[in-house]
């Protein structure tokens, strides 16, 4: 018998799927494809899940999978996995196949959730006991009878902006993935005094301000104020009573952990509609994995630091409506994230190519394995629904 072969360790790419109020509710696990067998992303992502604690940390996040050959897919395969917590996706095409229905169907009856890629036609959706629906709808809605057959949740992909959302959520859509986030609909903060106390107390927080500067900017921002009490208030921190005051806050959070969380809460601000902002949790995840990333490089505290800065002012471009050359020019920031944010140059700009995309040269490049790449991205996930619950 042959030795068996060694397959790298495999790379993920993971996208957020929210519901109709932007609240996370489940992740799409994209693995990176490397030229093998269609049956390799189920197997990639079968690697990946069964990492100790992958479920904990990603609670309480459901986790869909690709299964590209799901005739071939046996029980035993899913048996670390909990039905509670996965969901298969299989593409509409596979279906038609009556040994894919009957596998699927069995899989139904132990509990396995199967959300089919596409519109399958008459009753094969209900033979394959699959209960959802995953749509392209970008600019296409599919036919109604399709929604209704299942119970859903129905997951609309492809999600370019927020009316789209609204729009495919009246159709029968709960949840959705795309880069609405970074094509807000909303205003940005125009030219008047919220954007210009925005950059101000940016430049404070980069300039490692007294205390005493940030409360008097702060306390001109009702909405950065409340959220500020809301977290130091919030189950994260256990206090035994309550904070009222910013500079209790201070004492609470101590100055770099105010830093970060005053950084972050820029993108907290409360919309008119009353729905927080989409870009929150992916800046938290951008920081914190960039942190991360540095850390496993062995850098330094301040180092790390500034991975953070750099990761969580990628969207400010997004957030403020402004160019990145404008926001630069009115911070004081370290040469290493300036060049990260304008030219995804300089190692901070290496580390931020790889968390908007994923390549493995790259990351070997970067001196960082794919296993540990991945505890990476799994606790800045995690970061980012504790930052969520936390504002």
């Amino acid at each position: 018998m042959s030795a068996p072969e060694n397959k790298p360790f495999p790379l993920v790419e993971l996208q957020a799927v929210s519901d109709a109020r932007y609240a996370w509710v489940a992740l799409l696990l994209h693995p990176v494809a490397n030229g093998e067998q269609d049956d390799a992303p189920f197997q990639a992502a079968l690697t990946l899940l069964k990492t100790p604690a992958v479920f904990d940390l990603l609670a309480p996040l459901d986790l869909v999978i690709p299964v590209a050959a799901p005739a071939r897919l046996e029980l035993s395969q899913l048996s670390a996995l909990p039905p509670n917590r996965v969901i298969l996706r299989v593409p509409a095409a596979a279906c038609a196949d009556l040994t894919t229905q009957k596998k699927l169907a069995s899989l139904a009856e132990a509990g396995y959730r199967t959300m089919i890629e596409g519109v399958t036609s008459g009753s094969t959706a209900t033979l394959c006991g699959a209960r959802a629906l995953m749509v392209d709808a970008a600019t296409t809605l599919p036919p109604m009878v399709a929604l209704v057959g299942q119970p859903g949740p129905h997951l609309a992909t492809g999600m370019p902006n927020e009316a789209r959302i609204v729009a495919c959520a009246e159709a029968g859509f709960s949840w959705f993935a795309g880069e609405f986030a970074s094509n807000p609909d909303r205003d940005s903060p125009g030219d008047g005094t919220t954007r210009k106390r925005l950059l101000a107390l940016l430049g404070l927080l980069a300039r490692d301000a007294d205390t005493c500067e940030l409360e008097v900017l702060l306390k001109q921002d009702p909405s950065l104020s409340y959220h500020l009490l809301k977290l130091v208030n919030s189950a994260a921190f256990a206090l035994t009573s309550p904070v009222h005051s910013f500079s209790q806050a201070i004492t609470v959070l101590g100055r770099r952990q105010l830093q970060r969380w005053l950084q972050l809460l820029l993108y907290a601000r409360q919309q008119d509609d009353g729905l927080p902002n989409p870009l929150l949790p992916l800046a938290a995840v951008r920081a914190a994995q960039m942190e991360a990333l540095v850390r496993a490089q062995g850098g330094s505290r301040d180092q790390q630091d500034m991975a953070f800065v750099a990761g969580v002012f990628s969207l400010l471009d997004v957030l403020l409506g402004m160019t990145m050359t404008e926001i630069v020019a009115a911070l004081s920031l370290d040469l290493d994230v300036v060049m990260a944010l304008l030219d995804r140059a300089g190692p901070l700009g290496a580390l931020l190519q790889l968390v908007e995309g994923h390549d493995r040269a790259a990351l070997a490049q970067a001196g960082i394995d794919a296993e540990a790449f991945w505890q990476t991205q799994l606790h800045a996930h995690q970061w980012a629904l504790q930052v969520s619950r936390s504002l």
